[in-house]
């Protein structure tokens, strides 16, 4: 089948010579991929991976219908629409039952120790009953992308939300204009924020965060934007801030622009090791909260406001590609070309 490997810096390829997947174990599902994406995360190993000659698979973002499932498996069958979180887990743990299936005492990621990637045609799912969420219904083209952004990018928006304790009639900011920080805005204001703050200046992203519910937009960085956030809030600083870069300022910037008492929502990938939490943000009681989304924990929650329309979140793809296209699709969005690039096997 094809299937997208990584094989080194800037090196993505499509090759049409990757093994079928079998089910390994009886707890295994195989889904046939309707619809993937690239995340944002995934230009980190585009970035940075280290020269390999066979490549790996790679893509932890997708949704599909089940073609076959193993003896074990209890509540999927074949036919089902599905959507894969961006960890498999069994959905059994002590931590699972936690809601945090992204600890999963026996789960993992795709792409990883010898699983299949979700940038394919078809994918290998270890505990199909715990990690696959069905789909109502019949495959609907026109909600097949808002579907898929509940494997990852719109519950990582929530949990930064979440995270932050966003409540009814907060003024909340929202440092990021990609993806994730798009999904926050939605997310923010599905959790009745009256007021959304969104930080980015790239006009194209900023108007669809306008359309998720943004009611302000602060193009500038650094110490300006603080500023700038702290003047729309008479000096008091916001309710919440969620953070949705991962950059080190990203971070000073959410906590400086958080009022005392209250929380910061980080989901960023971390590209630091130090949290700027000095003498100031103590003196103001101004917490870090977050990480990691466990996204298997919010698909059920998120899932009906996406079936009845109330939210969009699949308006944050710009671009559609088909598998031979994903190279290109890697390099545009490196380039910053595209928000978000949407596959259709």
């Amino acid at each position: 089948m094809k299937a997208t490997l990584i094989h080194g810096k800037h090196d993505v390829r499509v090759s049409s010579d990757v093994p079928d997947p079998t089910l390994r174990d009886d707890t295994d599902a195989i889904v046939r991929v309707l619809r993937s994406c690239i995340c944002g995360s995934d230009l980190w190993p585009y970035n940075a991976a280290e020269d390999s000659t066979g490549g790996n698979r790679i893509g932890h973002e997708f949704l599909g219908v089940i073609e076959e499932v193993g003896s074990g498996v209890r509540n999927r069958t074949k036919g089902q629409l599905v959507v894969a979180p961006f960890v498999w887990a069994d959905n059994t743990c002590d931590f699972c039952a936690q809601g945090l299936q992204t600890s999963c005492r026996h789960g993992g990621g795709w792409g990883s120790d010898g699983t299949d990637g979700g940038q394919g045609e078809a994918v290998r799912v270890p505990f199909a009953d715990g990690t696959l969420v069905p789909m109502p219904g019949e495959p609907d083209d026109a909600l097949l992308a808002s579907m898929l952004t509940l494997s990852d990018v719109f519950p990582t928006g929530h949990h930064a939300a979440v995270s932050a304790r966003v409540r009814r009639g907060d003024t909340v900011a929202v440092v990021g204009d990609g993806a994730v920080g798009l999904s926050a805005v939605l997310a923010a204001r599905r959790l009745g924020a009256e007021r959304i703050i969104l930080l980015g200046r790239h006009t194209d992203r900023t108007d669809l965060g306008r359309e998720f519910g943004a009611t302000d937009v602060v193009p500038e960085r650094g110490d300006e934007g603080i500023e700038r956030v702290r003047e729309l809030t008479g000096g008091d600083g916001v309710d919440a801030a969620l953070e949705c870069v991962g950059y080190s300022e990203a971070v000073r910037t959410a906590i400086e622009i958080t009022k005392d008492g209250r929380l910061v929502g980080r989901v960023g990938v971390s590209q630091y090791t130090d949290v700027p939490l000095g003498v100031g943000a103590f003196m103001r009681n101004v917490g870090v909260h977050g990480g990691v989304a466990p996204a298997r924990a919010y698909i059920e929650e998120l899932l009906p406001d996406v079936l009845e329309g109330t939210v969009q979140p699949g308006k944050v793809f710009d671009r559609t590609i088909g598998l031979d296209e994903v190279p290109d699709g890697y390099r545009a969005m490196n380039d910053r070309e595209a928000l978000k690039v949407l596959i259709k096997p």
